[in-house]
């Protein structure tokens, strides 16, 4: 039987070995290749190459088809002194991937050799317990978790479609999150508005929501802005949040909206609903069409009535408001395609969703490009609210 040394010698005959060096400059030449650290977890949190993918040794078989399914892709691969890694690049080539090579003497030569490294952020044993299926997920991982803590998501409104979406948000991590909604608890509220209960009638929304929330998950911040969005306040509450809910309830609010968010560069995840149907669409004001786009005027009133004239339907806005959570969730990852440029409509009693194309309205002259001359003003008395939250 061949000894630990013996081995290792054969297995470093069998694959190729690169310096540190020239580990380095194909870092910097080859942006799809992918430098994969196969040491302890409490090795890489000590540091780590940035941008470079984590997986134990022991777990390599088994997670690296779902975090590098391509198998064409260049992989750097190395560990603290270049024994696992030479031991990893040879497994590597048995599974199929085609450049591989290995890191003479590991980080523990790159990091002396004084090239670029960092302590990486890492999750507490309680977060990976709370994420673990996250975590679990290839295009989400610890960095993505990460992603979603430092992230900054504001709700506009605390009723029927902010309610599942700050719930989701909120369980997902997302470590900041911002509720706009200056109504109080009202028993009318509790068919649909399932961040309130019966206990916290006549309470401010905003402060019900945040118990709420803490109590779901203590590593979000709830900021609450017990207040009216107005012209005055509305560039300094959206400023330096990352994405934004829109579950308002009437046009004025949903055009002011639209028109700081545009000169801020901030998307929009929007949401309406009306008695059995709802739609949601992502509003990004750098890469999209907005909300003049979709509707330049607002509609006459009569064609916009109330959800207390015409009612609607307690679990449809859970539908919706679930959704605009996946789709800000999207947008914080950078995951798949958004739904900027379409719109989901959804029918109830159908049960069936539509999607319709929505383009960049050349008439349009609120947008991005456009940002330094819009004009931030209050448009009260439009019109009636034409949705429910």
């Amino acid at each position: 039987m061949a000894t630990f040394r013996e081995l290792l010698t054969q297995t470093k005959a069998e694959i190729r070995e690169i310096t540190t060096a020239t580990a380095q400059q194909r870092v910097e030449a080859e942006p799809t290749a992918v430098v994969l650290d196969v040491r302890e977890p409490d090795e890489w949190e000590q540091g780590a190459i940035p941008g470079s993918i984590h997986i134990p040794r022991g777990h390599l078989e088994t997670q690296i088809e779902n975090r590098v399914p391509d198998k064409s892709t260049p992989l750097i691969v190395l560990c603290a002194g270049g024994v696992r890694s030479a031991f990893a690049t040879k497994t590597l080539g048995d599974l199929g991937y085609a450049d591989v090579v290995s890191v003479e003497g590991g980080f523990g030569r790159w990091k002396d050799e004084g090239r670029n490294w960092r302590v990486p952020s890492v999750l507490t044993p309680q977060q990976r317990n709370r994420y673990h299926r996250h975590l679990l997920l290839p295009e989400v991982g610890m960095d993505g978790q990460q992603k979603l803590l430092n992230a900054r998501v504001l709700l506009l409104g605390a009723g029927g479609l902010g309610s599942p979406a700050a719930l989701y948000l909120a369980a997902a991590g997302v470590g900041t999150i911002g509720i706009i909604d200056m109504d109080v608890v009202d028993e009318s509220n509790l068919q649909r508005q399932i961040l309130h209960n019966i206990d916290r009638v006549g309470e401010p929304k905003v402060d019900s929501a945040k118990k709420t929330l803490t109590l779901l998950n203590p590593d979000v911040n709830v900021v609450t802005y017990d207040t009216r969005l107005g012209a005055d306040n509305v560039l300094d509450i959206l400023g330096g949040y990352d994405v934004v809910v829109d579950g308002a309830d009437n046009f004025p609010s949903r055009y002011l909206l639209n028109d700081a968010s545009v000169k801020l560069g901030i998307p929009v995840v929007h949401g309406s609903i009306f008695r059995f149907e709802g739609q949601v669409t992502v509003f990004d004001p750098r890469n999209g069409p907005t909300y003049r786009d979709l509707l330049p005027q607002p509609p006459p009133a009569e064609f916009a009535p109330s959800c207390a004239e015409a009612g609607v339907l307690g679990v449809l806005p859970g539908i919706i408001g679930s959704i605009q959570a996946l789709e800000a969730i999207k947008l914080i990852l950078d995951l798949g395609d958004s739904l900027s440029g379409r719109i989901l409509a959804f029918d109830a009693l159908e049960l069936s969703f539509r999607e319709f194309k929505l383009r960049v309205d050349p008439d349009n002259e609120v947008t991005y490009a456009n940002r330094d001359r819009i004009g931030i003003a209050d448009l009260e008395g439009l019109c009636v609210p034409h949705v429910s939250r």
